[in-house]
């Protein structure tokens, strides 16, 4: 069942069909293989996940920031920041954070719980619920300075984020000066003076099904960017699927949207980081 901060699982998807051939060269590091197909197989996906460097950051306020971090082939980089689901930086949201690498981007996937990771929706519910907002700002707003700073990045910094994490990756593009902000059905109920700090333009994916992440809030979200005088900085894609459709492991998972949502999300970064 989805619900405004994330989505439950489906064990009756269409299977993928992945060779043997195939799949021991994945597991040997020999062969890369499509997002979606690794992001099917728990064993890719940990095995993809396993490959990102650990990395812990010291924040403004003198506590640890944690994630993983995936370096592309040339450097320097543009960076992205990305912020998962209401799960938990779980193998998925690593697995996207190497395919970035790949596409010549510096990832960092933060994780807001502390190495915690939900077993199911009550689980992701308490996590959610003792999430600090203050230190988890702290935290993302730490991360994005990091990346500025760092030696391997050109000094341009997005942020990516799916569900719980869409809603905080507008919230980090408000908190702090990044170059793009990509949401996916996040929550994005910010009023016109909320707004008054975004520089970055903003990329929205959005499921015309979603009960939750709806038109009405996302209208309303479009219509307070202008009060705000940055209706340019904004673009909406609206797709007819529901919530948490580009997730391959979720109940609601559309192939064709989520290959296009993404293809928009790299061109958007393409545009915004590079040069």
């Amino acid at each position: 069942m989805c619900t405004i901060d994330g989505c439950g699982t489906n064990t009756e998807l269409p299977p993928i069909e992945l060779s043997e051939t195939d799949r021991r060269a994945f597991l040997a590091g020999a062969a890369s293989l499509p997002l979606a197909t690794v992001l099917a197989f728990p064993e890719l996906a940990a095995a993809q996940a396993a490959r990102l460097e650990p990395v812990q950051i010291e924040t403004r306020s003198g506590r640890k920031a944690l994630g993983v971090i995936a370096m592309p082939e040339t450097l320097p980089a543009p960076a992205i920041v990305l912020i998962h689901e209401w799960w938990g930086l779980n193998d998925q949201i690593k697995s996207v954070a190497a395919d970035l690498a790949k596409q010549g981007f510096i990832a960092l996937a933060v994780d807001l719980y502390d190495g915690q990771v939900a077993a199911n929706a009550d689980e992701a519910r308490a996590l959610i619920k003792a999430l600090d907002a203050d230190r988890a700002t702290d935290a993302l707003v730490s991360v994005v300075n990091f990346l500025k700073a760092h030696e391997a990045s050109n000094g341009k910094v997005a942020t990516l984020g799916w569900c719980f994490g869409g809603g905080w990756s507008l919230d980090t593009a408000i908190a702090v000066q990044v170059d793009a902000a990509v949401v996916y059905y996040g929550r994005v109920n910010k009023s016109a003076d909320e707004l008054a700090g975004l520089g970055a333009p903003v990329l929205g994916h959005f499921g015309t099904e979603d009960r939750s992440i709806n038109p009405q809030m996302v209208g309303k979200f479009s219509r307070e960017m202008e009060k705000a005088g940055k209706a340019d900085q904004l673009t909406v894609h609206w797709y007819r699927a529901n919530h948490a459709f580009a997730n391959p492991t979720g109940a609601r998972y559309d192939e064709d949207d989520a290959e296009l949502a993404w293809a928009r999300t790299l061109a958007f970064f393409y545009q915004h980081l590079n040069g």
